[in-house]
């Protein structure tokens, strides 16, 4: 009973990660805000993982997860967002531009639990992926201007809810016998991470922003191959 419910205690501790995530947040430490929205990353890995490992797939989990990354990766990246760079902006355009991505966020997550995907892909951008973007992102925010922060948000707000594919590496299992060693990499990636919050965030950023672009590259790719592929069938 007790390793049935491993995966479901990860999950819950994405969830208290996002929670933690928004509280630092609001008392300015955005760093660590940052962090943690990283460490839920890895804890939202692990839960999937440990249960096919533990064979403790459930609906009851899955719901569970859906709900974690809501909170995790749909509130609390726009929240550090918001109080770092659209705070000073004009109240509407503020509140709009922070409502749309945890919206989009949720109906990602539904989404992904209503329909059948392409197998070994995501369709849109999955929300870990665009929260980790969006929290790192915003600790660029004396490099990067205000527009430029809105543009990126309704982006990957878009992303989300889009048919844009991505790779899916959730699949890849760990084998029951290396399950014990799962804790202790956690452990240290959260070490290092709390040792160095900003250069750690920031250095997530690069293979975080790399990803969600490139399934728009392998879109546009997609595209430009039928094109051709049509005009090549028109001119036979």
């Amino acid at each position: 009973m007790i390793t049935k419910s491993i995966p479901n205690i990860c999950t819950l501790f994405n969830l208290c990660l996002g929670m933690v995530a928004i509280l630092m947040a609001l008392n300015d430490n955005y760093s660590l805000a940052a962090i943690m929205i990283i460490i839920a990353m890895l804890m939202d890995g692990l839960d999937g993982r440990m249960a096919r490992a533990l064979n403790a797939q459930s609906e009851f989990g899955k719901e569970l997860d859906s709900l974690s990354d809501l909170v995790s990766f749909g509130v609390a990246p726009i929240i550090i967002m918001y109080d770092i760079a659209f705070k000073e902006l004009n109240p509407v355009l503020a509140i709009t531009a922070s409502l749309i991505f945890p919206m989009c966020g949720a109906l990602r997550l539904a989404r992904f639990n209503v329909r059948a995907g392409v197998p070994g892909y995501f369709t849109g951008l999955p929300i870990p992926a665009a929260g980790g973007v969006l929290a790192t992102l915003s600790l660029f925010h004396n490099d990067v201007t205000t527009p430029y922060m809105i543009i990126s948000t309704i982006l990957l707000s878009y992303l989300m809810v889009s048919r844009v594919r991505y790779p899916n590496f959730k699949k890849a299992g760990i084998p029951r016998k290396a399950l014990w060693l799962a804790p202790w990499v956690i452990i240290a990636a959260v070490f290092i991470a709390v040792m160095f919050p900003n250069q750690v965030s920031k250095l997530i950023f690069v293979p975080l922003a790399l990803y969600a672009l490139l399934g728009v590259k392998q879109s546009i790719d997609r595209l430009i191959r039928r094109r051709s592929k049509k005009e090549k069938e028109s001119l036979r």
